[in-house]
C-alpha cells in the first residue's frame, strides 16, 4: 500500500509517519493494516510539485494534513487550506486515481472567521470531489490536539503551557473556566491508521476521533504545575478517568529541558544503610528502595492496615514474619522465614498483624530491597508498632 501524507513535517504528519514506519518495519503489530509492502510518501513545503504529482499517481490512500494555521495575512488561510486541497485533488483527477482521501479540518470550520471559512471550503471541495469521482472521502473536524512534538507558542495552548512550565516561564490564564475540547495525538494517529482498513469512526458526513476530552484551562494549568513539582512531591498523575492526566503528563515530559531528565532523591541514611522514597500516590501507595549494610536487621515492627511487598533485587537476605500475640495456649506464634536474593527475584508479602524484619545475611554485600506500601507514609498516623520478630 502506498500512503501519501501531505504536511508530513507538521505535528500530526510527523506522528502519523513515525507510527506508519514502525508498522512498515515490523515494530508495531497491534494494527489491522499490514506492514508488508507499505510505502510512505512524505510531502511538505520542501518537496517539489513533481514529487507531489508522482505521489498522486501512485497513492492508494491520501492523508491531507497540509494547512495554514497562523499566517501573517488572513487571506493566506484560503490559499493554504482551500488552495492546496484543490491542487491535490486536481493531480489525483489527472491520473484517474480515485483512492480514499482524508482531510484534516477543524471544529472551527463551524465559525465565521477566515480560518473557519477556509476549512469549510476545503471540506466542501472534498465532498464535491467524492460526488464527482466516486472516491471515498474522510473529513475529520479535529478538536484542539496535544501531544509530543507539538510546537509551543504557535496554535496549541497545551504545548505552550507545557513548554513554559517545564522551563519555569510564566503562563497566562485569563479565564480558568474556559473549557477546551482536546484530542491526544496517539488517539488521532490510531484513528487515522484504522481508517486505512475502513475502520474509521463516522457520524453523518464527518469522521471523528473517539476518546476526546473536555477540560478547563484552569485544570490544565493546575495539573501542569503539579507535574512540575513532582521531583519534590514524588507524586504521580492519576491514570484513570479516561487517561487524560496520563496523556497530559506524557506530553509535559516531552517538553522538559535535558537538564531536568534526572533529579535527586532524599536518601535517609544511618549506620544501618538507607531508605529512599521514589514514588508517592494518593490512591496506590508508595514505592521505596531500602539498602541494608552487611549483617544488619531492619524492620521489627507490625501494622494494623498497612501492607507491603518486599522485593530483594541485590544481595542475600532473610525476611521473617510472626503473627502478633499468642495462640490459645499462650504461646507465641511461630516465625515464618523466607530466604531471598537478587538471583531469584520474588515478592514477599508483609501481612497486617504480623511483625516482620529483613536481615542482610551477607558479610560483604549490601542488601537492596524495592518496597511497595499500600499507603504513603504519614508521620501523623504511621500505623507502625515496634515488636521484635524473635522473642528471646
Amino acid at each position: 500500500m502506498n500512503i501519501l501524507i501531505t504536511g508530513a513535517q507538521g505535528f500530526v504528519g510527523k506522528n502519523l509517519a513515525s507510527q506508519l514506519k514502525n508498522i512498515r518495519d515490523g515494530k508495531a503489530g497491534n494494527y489491522a493494516v499490514s506492514g508488508k509492502e507499505l510505502s510512505i510518501f512524505e510531502y511538505d513545503l520542501n518537496s517539489s510539485p513533481e514529487e507531489l504529482d508522482d505521489y498522486c499517481r501512485k497513492a492508494d490512500f491520501v492523508f491531507n494534513l497540509a494547512g495554514v494555521n497562523r499566517p501573517k495575512d488572513p487571506t493566506e488561510f484560503m490559499q493554504g487550506n482551500f488552495g492546496f486541497a484543490s491542487t491535490l485533488l486536481s493531480m489525483l483527477r489527472k491520473h484517474g486515481n480515485t483512492c480514499p482521501v482524508m482531510i484534516s479540518s477543524s471544529i472551527q470550520a463551524a465559525l465565521d472567521n477566515p480560518y473557519g471559512e477556509s476549512k469549510r471550503a476545503g471540506e466542501q471541495l472534498l465532498f464535491d470531489y467524492a460526488r464527482e469521482t466516486g472516491a471515498k472521502v474522510l473529513v475529520y473536524r479535529f478538536p484542539n490536539l496535544f501531544g509530543k512534538w507539538c510546537r509551543p507558542n504557535y496554535n496549541s495552548v497545551v504545548a505552550t503551557f507545557c513548554h513554559n512550565i517545564a522551563h519555569d516561564l510564566p503562563i497566562t490564564v485569563n479565564d480558568p473556566s474556559i473549557e477546551i475540547h482536546l484530542a491526544y495525538i496517539d488517539d488521532v494517529v490510531d484513528e487515522l491508521i484504522a481508517a486505512l482498513s475502513g475502520r474509521e469512526h463516522r457520524e453523518g458526513d464527518y469522521c471523528y476521533i473517539p476518546g476526546s476530552h473536555r477540560v478547563t484551562l484552569g485544570k490544565i494549568a493546575e495539573l501542569l504545575h503539579e507535574f512540575r513539582r513532582m521531583p519534590e512531591t514524588l507524586a504521580l498523575p492519576d491514570t484513570t478517568n479516561g487517561g487524560f492526566e496520563k496523556k497530559l503528563y506524557s506530553t509535559y515530559l516531552s517538553y522538559l529541558p535535558t537538564d531536568r531528565f534526572a533529579y535527586n532523591l532524599k536518601m535517609n541514611c544511618d549506620q544501618r544503610g538507607s531508605f529512599t522514597e521514589i514514588i508517592r500516590t494518593a490512591d496506590r501507595g508508595q514505592v521505596s528502595v531500602n539498602i541494608s549494610k552487611p549483617g544488619i536487621t531492619k524492620g521489627e515492627h507490625w501494622h494494623h492496615t498497612k501492607n507491603e511487598k518486599f522485593v530483594v533485587v541485590h544481595g542475600h537476605g532473610l525476611i521473617q514474619l510472626r503473627k502478633v500475640g499468642t495462640d490459645k495456649n499462650g504461646n507465641a506464634y511461630p516465625v515464618v522465614g523466607y530466604e531471598v536474593s537478587g538471583e531469584n527475584i520474588r515478592v514477599v508479602e508483609m501481612i497486617p498483624g504480623y511483625t516482620h524484619n529483613i536481615i542482610n545475611l551477607s558479610d560483604t554485600e549490601d542488601l537492596v530491597t524495592v518496597m511497595w506500601a499500600n499507603e504513603s507514609f504519614d508521620p501523623k498516623k504511621p500505623d507502625t508498632y515496634f515488636e521484635p520478630v524473635e522473642n528471646d
